[in-house]
């Protein structure tokens, strides 16, 4: 497939839509026009920052920019334009763009340009300011994935290891009192990291993997520690 090819549905789709449409005018791939009203639209195989690109120098000499880009046939690169629709829509709306597919011939669109206001999401808001002032210190290096994350979860979890090891078996109850940890005992029951052994109802004691994440994590519990 070629550029070339995308031509024609999209001149297509423009003129149903009132526009007078001409190829390769300037810069442009096409320019549509209606009275007063002016269209580019950038051409290419796939979607990415270069027809982005090449978008974005459009917008102050029209009304409304245009990306069109190929879906290649096949089930599987379907799937993987159709899984990056969502983000690449919602990326061509904050920046005042439009995006159209062509599908075997036919045009589907998926953003029009437009003013966009992202819609604002206070619960998340909520969950990362609640995650980021439960932790007592910045324990993670930015831009890592093959680690173990040091969350809040994880630091209270590492707090009801300490009193375990300290004091031995602790009911879940005198856990939540002792480290003031409302989750305390959801953390023993869950167990998510094996660090915990249940003995007897409500009661639990250290486990060897958890005598192991002490030692593993001993810097993070003695920020812990400064802090209170």
């Amino acid at each position: 497939m070629r550029e070339s090819d995308l031509y024609a549905p999209v001149k297509r789709h423009l003129e149903d839509l009132g526009y007078a449409v001409r190829g390769e005018v300037g810069k442009c791939d096409i320019v549509a026009v209606s009275g007063e009203s002016v269209i580019a639209v950038e051409l290419k195989l796939t979607f990415g920052l270069p027809v982005l690109y090449q978008a974005l120098q459009r917008v102050p000499s029209v009304d409304l920019v245009y990306v069109a880009v190929a879906v290649a046939p096949g089930r599987k690169a379907r799937g993987n334009w159709d899984a990056q629709v969502p983000d690449a829509s919602r990326l061509c709306r904050m920046l005042g763009v439009g995006l159209l597919s062509v599908r075997d011939g036919m045009i589907v669109v998926h953003a029009d340009p437009g003013p966009f206001q992202p819609r604002k999401q206070p619960k998340q808001r909520a969950r990362l300011l609640s995650e980021f002032c439960r932790r007592t210190g910045d324990h993670n290096l930015g831009g890592t994935n093959k680690q173990p994350r040091i969350t809040a979860y994880r630091e209270e979890a590492l707090d009801c290891a300490n009193l375990l090891a300290c004091h031995g078996p602790m009911k879940a109850a005198a856990m939540r009192e002792a480290t003031g940890s409302a989750k305390a005992t959801a953390i023993l029951r869950n167990d998510v990291y094996g660090w915990f052994e249940k003995i007897a109802r409500g009661t639990y004691a250290i486990a060897p993997a958890g005598r192991l994440a002490l030692a593993l994590y001993a810097d993070v519990l003695t920020a812990r520690a400064a802090v209170r």
